[in-house]
């Protein structure tokens, strides 16, 4: 545990410290609480380190170095920030670094400089979370916790010291582009994509592969459930003098066609007998000539054979 000059006993509330540096890591557009904090906290127990408890804002600078009003007479708050910058173990090139958990429900304003040109500022309210690297300062207030003797610290504002970049999760920086010649006037949001409707997702989408690639086939007509279906209108039997009118009667009350008696299976003498008839039928038409013709030499019952291709039974 490191040891302190001076201890949250000795400042007074109400005053402010400013520290400059590169942003390393923050979330000031919104508070982290629910579900977010319990994982924050767990993280931080596990570091070692006190978890906040509350819902909070957060943000982290490297190379902190603070803004004295006077440097040849440092205020004791100021000294107090200064005191509580950390190395980082696995970035030693970030120099000395400085975080803060702000409680509370209000969040730190973000001043930007203004397009003008002309060293003001202006509040920032797109509402993003600012890019690592800006250059900032934060401006902190000490104040005094209820029933606690010691002071803490909370984030007031940010001040951003360059045209303001921001976190961009998994999309392109806005940098780049204008480094490419391509400027967007505004800023970039992700448009959602229309949910699909019940009909859309009713009607199967058939693809066909050629070559092998694949693409929408030719959709069917519409089914028979959901065509619209017609009617030939019933005749209607006009009455003749002497006899009364005969109303159509309704297609539901129509007759039923009788259904039709069951095959009677077949035995096996009539299926050989069938199979037979069938084999002498194909000797007769399978030859491209035709059936042997009545009289010939070359059988025994004295028929001669035509000429081309015969069936020899």
């Amino acid at each position: 545990m490191a040891n302190y000059s001076i201890s949250a006993s000795q400042i007074t509330e109400g005053k402010n410290v400013f520290i400059r540096g590169k942003l390393g890591f923050a979330v000031l557009a919104r508070l982290i609480e629910g579900a977010e904090l319990a994982a924050s906290d767990q993280r931080k127990s596990q570091n070692g380190m006190n978890p906040v408890g509350k819902p909070h804002t957060t943000a982290t600078i490297i190379h902190a170095e603070v803004q004295c009003a006077d440097p040849s007479s440092p205020t004791l708050e100021e000294q107090f920030v200064a005191e509580r910058r950390y190395p980082s173990p696995k970035r030693p090139e970030t120099g000395l670094n400085y975080s803060i958990d702000s409680k509370g429900s209000t969040l730190p304003i973000i001043a930007i400089p203004s397009a003008t040109g002309d060293g003001t500022f202006d509040q920032d309210e797109s509402g993003q979370e600012l890019a690592q690297g800006l250059d900032v300062t934060l401006v902190l207030r000490t104040y005094k916790p209820k029933n606690f003797n010691n002071r803490g610290l909370a984030l007031e504002q940010v001040i951003v010291h360059e045209t303001p970049r921001y976190y961009n999760a998994g999309g392109i920086d806005q940098a780049e582009l204008a480094a490419r010649g391509i400027v967007l006037n505004g800023t970039p949001r992700a448009v959602q994509a229309a949910p699909i409707t019940a009909a859309a997702a009713a009607v199967p989408v058939a693809t066909e592969v050629e070559d092998g690639l694949s693409f929408p086939a030719p959709q069917p007509a519409v089914a028979a459930s959901a065509a619209v279906q017609t009617q030939a209108p019933t005749a209607v039997a006009q009455p003749t003098a002497g006899t009364a009118p005969v109303a159509a009667a309704p297609a539901s009350a129509a007759v039923p066609a009788a259904a039709p008696a069951p095959a009677q299976q077949e035995t096996l003498e009539q299926k050989l007998a069938r199979l037979e008839a069938e084999n002498a039928s194909f000797r007769d038409s399978g030859s491209p000539v035709g059936a042997p013709v009545a009289t010939g030499p070359w059988n025994g019952s004295g028929q001669a054979q035509q000429a081309g291709i015969t069936y020899q039974g």
